[in-house]
């Protein structure tokens, strides 16, 4: 198997926590919000177990993080409203800090401190050393705990570790070895399955999978681009023509690789009309628009996962919020997570709309090995990028 930048990724596994510090950790509290509420509280969920842990060995700690991207102040991205939430999953106060950078702000005293969103100071993008400087002030160890930035350069990611000792929190290290099981040392055959509505958005993860995996399905928006480039009629489908040539070089180098790249041989289209029908790549209406893979390519997919005994799956097979159209995706998170607790595949779900259609199929996280709701973090370690926020923590 071929190196990558992550081929060092060890070096900062199984680090100690520390006892009796101010631990500064960085934290993924980029929730969803609809009408100033939170809609889904997985991500404040994750981390507590951590912030629990470094309770018992007599630590403090303050927490960092952003919400969405505010572009200067805005009351309506203030993590505040996170307070009350934090607190009843915590079971005890947490003392917020409105303005980190304002000396008179700090709280030595304080178990747990929630810093303001970090994006309302320039400095955090622009990983200004002056801004970093003063964040690390608040604390003498500094623990990366979010792992869905560490594909940001930013001050709280890689400006802070150079000023403090550093380490990879548990949530951190348990995605980092979640990835590795599917990019450094999988167990074969290995299965990716990645859809989603754009092969632009994933076309170096699908050239970097190529060279680690047995099979690569493709499914969704993506399937449609694959399918239009050798010359099939897709009708009003969505697809991206500026592509098509190198879904076909794709295709070469599957073949030149020895991979096996499995398409949809049938599919579920929605036609001018209304009409839902079922029918092979090769007879599509031309008035039709594919939203989901076939019964055969499902059993197709199925036999791969049976054969399969590292499964990676990023990205849904259709237009799963839509019935008819979930039905393929939904059977297929079924058929692996029946696989993962049968006979010990092992099987990493990736990606935001991946987490949303398991969801869907009423899976939670604990019917897989691993589940990661890192997105952007996720695809460039796929993909075979060195991640800033990897690099902080190896660097002493």
């Amino acid at each position: 198997m071929r190196s990558s930048p992550h081929t060092g990724c060890s070096l900062i596994m199984n680090t100690e926590l520390p006892q009796n510090a101010r631990v500064l950790l960085r934290v993924d509290f980029n929730v969803p919000l609809q009408g100033g509420t939170v809609t889904d509280v997985t991500r404040l969920r994750s981390v507590i177990p951590t912030l629990q842990t470094l309770r018992q060995r007599g630590n403090a700690c303050i927490l960092m993080a952003h919400l969405g991207r505010p572009r200067g102040r805005n009351a309506d991205l203030s993590l505040r409203l996170l307070v009350p939430i934090l607190e009843s999953l915590l079971g005890e106060p947490i003392v917020f800090v409105p303005d980190p950078m304002n000396d008179k702000s700090f709280l030595p005293e304080a178990a747990y401190s929630l810093l303001e969103n970090l994006r309302f100071y320039p400095g955090e993008e622009a990983n200004e050393v002056s801004f970093a400087q003063q964040l690390s002030r608040w604390g003498n160890f500094y623990i990366n705990e979010a792992f869905s930035v560490a594909h940001r350069a930013h001050a709280s990611i890689v400006g802070v570790p150079a000023f403090l000792p550093h380490a990879a929190g548990p949530l951190f290290q348990q995605e980092l070895k979640a990835l590795q099981s599917i990019t450094e040392c999988p167990v074969p055959p290995v299965l990716a399955l990645v859809g989603g509505s754009k092969i632009s958005t994933k076309l170096g993860v699908l050239h970097h999978l190529l060279k680690k995996v047995d099979t690569l399905a493709v499914g969704g928006g993506l399937a449609n681009t694959f399918l239009a480039a050798q010359g099939y009629v897709i009708g009003t489908s969505l697809q991206e023509p500026a592509l098509h040539e190198k879904a076909r070089l794709l295709i070469q180098e599957a073949q030149q690789e020895g991979r096996t790249l499995l398409l949809p041989c049938d599919v579920v289209v929605r036609t001018a009309r209304g009409a839902t029908q079922v029918c092979p790549v090769e007879a599509i209406p031309s008035d039709a628009a594919i939203f989901d893979v076939g019964p055969m390519t499902v059993r197709r997919l199925e036999n791969e996962i049976a054969r399969a005994r590292t499964v990676l799956w990023n990205g849904p097979l259709g237009r799963f919020e839509e019935p008819p159209f979930h039905k393929a995706t939904k059977a297929i998170l079924h058929t692996l997570a029946t696989a993962t607790r049968e006979r010990s595949l092992v099987s990493v779900v990736g990606g935001g709309d991946s987490v949303a259609a398991l969801h869907a199929a009423s899976l939670d996280f604990s019917a897989f090995s691993y589940v990661s709701t890192s997105g952007g973090a996720f695809l460039e370690f796929l993909e075979g990028k060195e991640l800033p926020g990897i690099r902080a923590l190896q660097d002493s």
